[in-house]
């Protein structure tokens, strides 16, 4: 934002508490959406030189079944060739970012601790920080404060009704010089109901998120050792227990934010700091940097950003045109794809057999597997294809049955398209406002 912003003529101080590169397991994809929007803003450069992995689609791998299924990023209308996904570590991606930014003569980067948003008058004026070099309490003012701090902002509370909703924990493990791994594809493997995610960061190096429901383990090493290494492909079990038993391993929580306008004066929220989905489709820089995109054609039309009407007005339109191009989308498929993966049994886990079962069929699966990559994120397509994929598992279960227990497949087929509507339906409700 700091860079857009100055090479639009706006001068602009950034404030980052710690400019060293970051070391966490957040932020470390980039869908091909993603990548096509970086490339947009002219901010390609922050890809160069970081090891970035190009990805080509994703596999789900269903243990208990045997079942693989791979999906491809379908190629966007305009490319001759597929451009693909990236990963790469956090921190070096965030160093070309900030490099950018320190590039820009109209950008002033100061290390800092934000403690305070100042406010005079019912508006936002600027912020009170604690420098890091002096430990000196300072305040700067500005006709517009951006937060970017990240899903546990300090101060989205003060800002916006909506709340920070916990809903699992990630346990963030790093194996290196792994061949069994997918080397060009994301990998989603479903394992003693839980989730895992596989992606390559680097040459060598290849991140492991692993979900845990419920409170986060006391004992990460014997909980993975007990409840995950022995029901991992063969293919795996090896580098996986020799990783947990000898790197470091780390835990956070994850959750759900919901997005809403926001009406104070003078202030902006991006990133995650305004909108956060489960991890579970990687899509959160992807939809960060959309959102940016949005906000700089929205703000190139206001000269002056203390004309709190247009602002209001930009905000409100910036909040529908996100949902309308790409968020709700994004959001309603990271919940319900986290519901489906995570099924214990039931009429979920049919669910689940049925979607997998549907994502086979070239069309369909080319089509999801577009939505992922934030390459074509249409609500109506998402509709279709929810429908589409609810009548096949349905099918799907019809066909299971043998024919003189047919009158009780058409019960549980009832009960299935209710269970299947029950969990769709209030995610995409409270994606709608």
């Amino acid at each position: 934002m700091a860079a857009l912003l100055a090479r639009d003529g706006r001068k602009v101080v950034l404030i980052e508490r710690d400019m060293t590169p970051p070391d966490r397991f957040a932020g470390e994809y980039l869908q091909p959406g993603g990548v096509r929007t970086l490339k947009e803003l002219g901010l390609k450069d922050a890809l160069e030189g970081i090891e970035a992995q190009k990805l080509y689609g994703f596999v789900i791998t269903e243990v208990a079944s045997n079942t693989d299924l791979n999906l491809d990023f379908p190629t966007h209308e305009n490319e001759r060739e597929q451009d693909g996904g990236r990963a790469f570590h956090n921190g070096r991606f965030v160093m070309g970012l900030r490099r950018a930014a320190a590039a820009e003569p109209n950008v002033k980067i100061i290390e800092g601790t934000m403690m305070n948003l100042l406010e005079d008058g019912g508006r936002i004026v600027g912020v009170e920080y604690k420098d890091k070099a002096s430990g000196d309490m300072k305040e700067v003012f500005a006709p517009l404060t951006v937060v970017a701090d990240g899903q546990y902002s300090n101060f989205r509370t003060s800002l916006v009704p909506n709340k920070y909703h916990s809903i699992s924990n990630y346990i963030g493990i790093l194996v290196k010089g792994c061949p069994e791994f997918k080397k060009d594809k994301a990998e989603l493997i479903l394992v003693n109901q839980t989730l895992i995610i596989v992606y390559q960061i680097s040459v060598s190096e290849t991140r492991m998120l692993i979900d845990i429901q419920g409170p986060m383990p006391k004992n990460l090493k014997e909980y993975l050792t007990k409840n995950i290494y022995p029901y991992l492909p063969e293919r795996i079990k090896a580098v996986f227990l020799e990783t947990i038993q000898t790197q470091r391993m780390r835990g956070t929580p994850v959750g759900v934010v919901k997005a809403s306008i926001l009406k104070k004066p003078g202030v902006l929220l991006l990133g995650d700091s305004y909108n956060v989905r489960n991890p579970v489709v990687a899509s959160g820089m992807s939809i960060a940097l959309i959102d940016l995109k949005l906000w700089r054609d929205l703000l190139w039309a206001i000269p002056d950003l203390k004309d709190d009407k247009a602002m209001l007005q930009a905000k409100k339109k910036f909040h529908w045109s996100r949902k309308s191009s790409h968020s709700i989308v994004i959001n309603v498929l990271a919940q319900f794809f986290y519901v489906i993966f995570t099924a214990t049994g039931g009429y979920i886990f049919h669910l689940r057999q049925g979607y997998l079962d549907y994502l086979k069929s070239g069309k369909c699966g080319l089509e999801m597997a577009g939505m992922i990559s934030v390459l074509a994120t249409n609500p109506k397509l998402l509709a279709v294809h929810f429908r589409a994929a609810a009548l096949h598992a349905v099918c799907l279960f019809f066909k299971t049955e043998p024919w003189y227990l047919k009158p009780r497949a058409a019960f549980h087929s009832c009960a299935f398209l209710f269970r299947n509507f029950a969990v769709f339906f209030p995610v995409l409700y409270s994606e709608l406002w």
